[in-house]
C-alpha cells in the first residue's frame, strides 16, 4: 500500500512539474544604448501587467532624428501568448506615421488601421500560436532557454511571415559592465537580417541588430530592473 501511495505521489509531482511554466512572465524595465541612422540613441523595453491576465510590452528608441515607439497588449491563454492590439508610432525627421493593429480572436482575424495601404489593412486569418513582431523578442528568450525550435508565424502589417531563427554559436556580450555568455541567433529574410544575443536569466535579448538595405538599428542592453 505504501509503495502504491509513493508511486502515486511521484506521478502527481511529475504532472505538477509538467504543468508549471518553464518561463514565467515578470514585469521588467530594460534600458538600452541604441544606434539608429548612424547616431546614438536611447532605447527602452518594458513589460507591465494589465487587468484580465493581460500584459503590455513596449519598445521605444529616441535620438535627435527619430522617435520610434511600438507597443503590444497580449494575453496568456492555453499556454500561448496571444496579441490583442498593437500600435506603431514613428517620427523620422518631419515624417510621421501611425499604425494600429487589432487581433480579434473571437472572429479569428487581424486588421490594421491608420497610415496603412488598402492591401495591408486585412483582414488576415489568425491561427493558434500567431505572434506580432514585438512579441517574438520575448518568445526568443523563452524558447532558447527551453531548447525549442525557433520557428514563428508572424502576423504583422497586413501580412503573414514565417520566421525561423538559427543558432549561430555563442559570443560574449557586456551586461551591466560584466562579460556574459550569450547564444547568438539569426534570421535572414532577403535583404533583411535580424540578429539577437540571448543571455540566460535576462528576460529580453541582451543585444539586437536589425539590418535592412542601408538602414541599421542596434540595441545593446545597459541594465534590467
Amino acid at each position: 500500500m505504501r509503495t502504491r501511495r509513493f508511486t502515486a505521489l511521484v506521478a502527481l509531482l511529475a504532472l505538477c512539474l509538467l504543468a508549471a511554466p518553464a518561463w514565467a512572465l515578470k514585469p521588467f524595465t530594460a534600458d538600452y544604448t541604441a544606434h539608429y541612422m548612424g547616431m546614438q540613441a536611447s532605447g527602452r523595453m518594458t513589460l507591465a501587467p494589465e487587468e484580465g491576465n493581460r500584459w503590455r510590452y513596449t519598445l521605444s528608441v529616441r535620438n535627435a532624428l527619430a522617435d520610434l515607439s511600438q507597443s503590444t497588449v497580449f494575453e496568456e491563454r492555453d499556454g500561448q501568448w496571444r496579441p490583442l492590439s498593437g500600435s506603431d508610432n514613428n517620427q523620422v525627421l518631419v515624417k510621421k506615421s501611425r499604425k494600429n493593429a487589432s487581433y480579434d480572436w473571437e472572429r479569428g482575424v487581424a486588421t490594421w488601421s491608420g497610415d496603412v495601404k488598402a492591401d495591408r489593412a486585412g483582414p488576415i486569418k489568425l491561427q493558434p500560436g500567431d505572434l506580432d513582431a514585438l512579441l517574438i523578442n520575448l518568445a526568443l528568450v523563452r524558447d532558447v532557454a527551453a531548447g525549442k525550435p525557433l520557428r514563428y508565424r508572424m502576423v504583422e502589417d497586413g501580412r503573414v511571415k514565417h520566421m525561423t531563427y538559427s543558432v549561430a554559436g555563442h559570443e560574449t556580450v557586456q551586461v551591466n559592465g560584466k562579460a556574459m555568455r550569450a547564444t547568438k541567433v539569426v534570421n535572414q529574410d532577403g535583404n533583411k537580417q535580424i540578429t539577437a544575443w540571448i543571455v540566460e536569466g535576462l528576460p529580453v535579448p541582451a543585444r539586437i541588430v536589425q539590418k535592412r538595405k542601408d538602414e541599421t538599428l542596434e540595441l545593446q542592453v545597459r541594465q534590467v530592473r
